[in-house]
This record gives C-alpha cells, structure tokens and sequence, in this order.
C-alpha cells in the first residue's frame, strides 16, 4: 500500500504516510528529551501501541484497537484512544473513544471522536453523550510569537 505523503496536525496519519504502515522501536520515543527532539533532523517515524493492529492493503485501511496510544516525536504529541483508523484512499484519520491529543507545549483536545480530512486539512472533534468536547491551545498571529488580538490565528502544530 503506498501512501501519500502530506504534513499533518495529527498524528497518527503522518506517521503512516511516512513509514508506510506501523512501527513499533525497541526504545520508547516518550523517552527522548524534548530538547534532543529540537535539534535532532524529522524523520517522520510513529510509534503506535494497542493491543491490536491491523493492516487491510486492498481496501487502504490500517486499524489499532484497545488501548492505542500513538507518539509522533517529531511534533511532540501523543494521542491515546480506544480505536484508531487510517483510510488511506479517502485521507482520512478517525480516532473514537476517550480521544486525547497533547503537545509538549500543553495544547490538548479531548473528545469521544476525532475525524481528520487530510486533504483539506478539517477536523471534527465529537463529545461524548450529554458532555463537550475540551481544547485548549495557543493562538498565534501569522509571523509572530506574539499571542493573536483581533487577526485570524491558526494552531500551532
């Protein structure tokens, strides 16, 4: 299965796209100091844990389930759910049940489901029943380090 290679706010469709399925090292990435992880080159690499993986090449579709948790080092985040799916003829990334992503920087989002459209970069963050979903992150104008006022801002990867 080839997939595309495309620069990505989550994780765990990154991670595939640059390895091509699932990696699982030796060593835990959570180890890696934060500034080693500065200064070391991108090399794209996931590691994904659940207690079960599964690859389907025809239909493009790659499945974790039960306790998954997905390090991308390269951009410092970590995402745990119940379940994650990668279709990769679509471009798109579902994470369900008590999804939780998290930087180094202590942006976070916490939801029951998780859509990310690869191609247009869109997601869509589901509560569970009856609760919201939470976010937190830094604004930042265009440019600058500076928090955002009153222009457009985008979240920091």
């Amino acid at each position: 299965m080839t997939l595309p290679q495309r620069p990505l706010l989550f994780v765990l469709a990154a991670g595939l796209a640059a390895t091509g399925l699932l990696v699982l090292p030796s060593r835990p990435v959570s180890a890696q100091a934060p500034a080693a992880r500065a200064q070391a080159p991108a090399t794209g690499m996931v590691t994904i844990e659940a207690d079960r993986q599964q690859a389907d090449n025809q239909n493009g579709i790659v499945t974790a389930t039960g306790n998954v948790r997905i390090v991308y080092a390269d951009r410092g985040m970590t995402a745990t759910s119940r379940q994650a799916q990668y279709f990769s003829n679509e471009g798109r990334l579902v994470l369900t049940g008590d999804v939780d992503v998290i930087d180094t920087d202590g942006q976070r989002l916490r939801a029951e489901r998780l859509v990310y459209q690869l191609d247009s970069e869109r997601m869509v963050a589901e509560p569970p029943a009856g609760q919201q979903v939470f976010s937190r992150f830094r604004l930042q104008q265009q440019g600058s380090a500076k928090p955002a006022t009153a222009k457009p801002a985008t979240i920091k990867p």
